[in-house]
């Protein structure tokens, strides 16, 4: 079983070495030590959401400071195609089951999207504080999963900003129902032509009434292309993630990494 992870800030972690001992303060210690009731010796580790961890076990827990000496540190590197999911604004938290999920499975970045059709609408004090409940959700459902990684929640944009995303995106994919090429075809074509090295991959999914013909025809014009993502029409919030999970797949970010 995986140890339990707890959360620092970047940079925490630089200078530790084996044998040394890292002391966690705050809200992230006191849930080590009044929910998951750890005691000393018990394995922990420590990331800081830049992709260091540091393994360890517990010296001491008491109030909200957890102790922990060092066993190990190492650094997570990123995978040189990064996945970003653009979810468009969308009723009954659906968006945020969206990119909680889409974390778990291993999405880099979110853009939140104030589409055509999007219900929800982000405006004044409201934007602020629907921003930062994106970022809690990826960082708990990061936490859940384990991650080095924290994924950035990118500034909000409206269609006009997408597009300028698209534009400088490396391939951008539109969800889309009438698509005629599948995700996969698109995908594997893609990785056949595409330059060795980092790259950005955007996945756009629409809101509950779909991405309105004008939309996707400005994003087209911008580089973005179609795809069918299967035989079903899924919800806003299971979209994204089924996309997650079949380009990890086939771009070869669930490669086995060991011998």
């Amino acid at each position: 079983m995986s140890n339990p992870v707890f959360f620092t800030s970047t940079g925490a972690l630089s200078g530790m070495a084996a044998g040394s001992v890292f002391l966690l303060e705050g809200p992230e210690a006191r849930h080590a030590v009044t929910v998951k009731r750890l005691s000393p010796g018990e394995a922990v580790d420590i990331v800081d959401g830049a992709g260091t961890r540091m393994t360890g076990k517990v010296v001491s827990a008491a109030g909200s400071a957890l102790e922990v000496e060092c066993a190990d540190v190492s650094v997570e590197e990123r995978p040189d195609i990064r996945l970003v999911l653009v979810q468009a604004l969308a009723k009954g938290d659906r968006d945020e089951l969206a990119i909680e999920t889409a974390t778990e499975l291993g999405i880099d970045a979110v853009i939140p999207w104030q589409s055509e059709r999007s219900i929800v609408r982000w405006k004044g004090d409201r934007a602020a504080r629907a921003h930062a409940k994106w970022e809690s959700s990826v960082a708990a459902a990061a936490k859940q999963a384990r991650r080095a990684w924290i994924p950035e929640v990118r500034a909000a944009v409206e269609t006009a900003g997408l597009a300028a995303a698209v534009e400088a995106a490396d391939l951008a994919v539109i969800l889309h129902e009438d698509a005629v090429r599948p995700l996969r075809t698109i995908l594997e074509g893609w990785r056949g032509q595409a330059v060795p090295g980092a790259g950005e991959v955007l996945l756009i999914v629409g809101p509950e009434g779909g991405i309105s013909p004008r939309e996707v025809t400005r994003l087209c014009d911008k580089g973005a292309v179609t795809a069918l993502l299967g035989h079903h029409v899924l919800r806003s919030s299971t979209a994204g993630p089924a996309a997650v999970v079949l380009a990890s797949d086939i771009l070869g970010r669930w490669a086995p990494t060991g011998p």
